[in-house]
């Protein structure tokens, strides 16, 4: 490669990781940081702010590969980021991608896939393994964009979204629905994450692609006083 790229590797093998990293070193790559788990992965680029991170798809205990991705991209990193796995599923593939992740790596291929990956994702390109057929999965994600982007949100997270992509304050959305501001935030904090979004503004973006950006819902009716006010966007246990 023409110019030394820094690397962190995560994988809670540590015979994987040496040997991943003995064979990216061969290769002209320089591996800065190396972590067991997701946590201390997210941790250790944010602070090393690598060019790559290579993350395993499954790492017990703690958050997997695509949550670190997708904990990642809120943040704000600029890591190029890479879920390698022995899954080939289109579904699997498709929901790292979607987290953020810039290219998705089946273990046992060609370290040629690894380079190529990261030499197209410089250029600003989203890599999947030929491995697993990368155009099918572009395909299938094509078309569940069409879908309901929706579907997936309950009906009072879908309120709160219709709200906020209008334009509607925080402060005044929890009038409207007769729950606290910290719990609207609740919301939306969880709409950016089912939803795929950074902030409020791709939020809107997605919105505007989608047609979903029409009048708000009308207010819900008041509740009764023995209602509870902040239902959140978990259900309650049982009493």
């Amino acid at each position: 490669m023409d110019q030394q790229y820094t690397v962190v590797l995560a994988d809670d093998h540590m015979i994987v990781r040496e040997g991943f990293a003995a064979l990216l070193a061969a290769n002209g790559l320089k591996v800065i940081g190396q972590a067991a788990e997701g946590e201390a992965a997210v941790l250790m680029v944010k602070e090393l702010m690598p060019d790559f991170a290579i993350l395993d798809y499954e790492m017990p205990p703690g958050i997997t590969g695509v949550e670190a991705v997708r904990r990642l991209r809120a943040s704000g990193s600029k890591t190029k980021l890479m879920i390698l796995s022995i899954i080939k599923e289109h579904e699997t593939v498709l929901a790292a991608i979607q987290a953020g992740a810039d290219a998705y790596l089946v273990k046992g291929g060609p370290m040629r896939h690894l380079l190529d990956a990261m030499a197209f994702t410089k250029e600003g390109g989203v890599y999947i393994s030929p491995l697993v057929g990368g155009a099918a999965v572009l395909a299938q994600g094509s078309i569940r964009k069409k879908r309901d982007p929706l579907e997936a949100l309950s009906p009072r997270e879908k309120e709160v979204f219709h709200y906020l992509v209008n334009g509607v304050r925080a402060k005044d959305i929890a009038e409207l629905l007769n729950i606290s501001p910290k719990t609207v935030d609740t919301y939306r904090a969880s709409l950016l994450r089912k939803l795929g979004c950074r902030d409020l503004v791709e939020l809107v973006k997605l919105a505007i692609e989608h047609g979903l950006t029409g009048p708000p819902p009308p207010p819900p009716p008041p509740k009764r006083k023995d209602e509870d006010d902040d239902e959140g966007p978990f259900p309650k246990p049982a009493r």
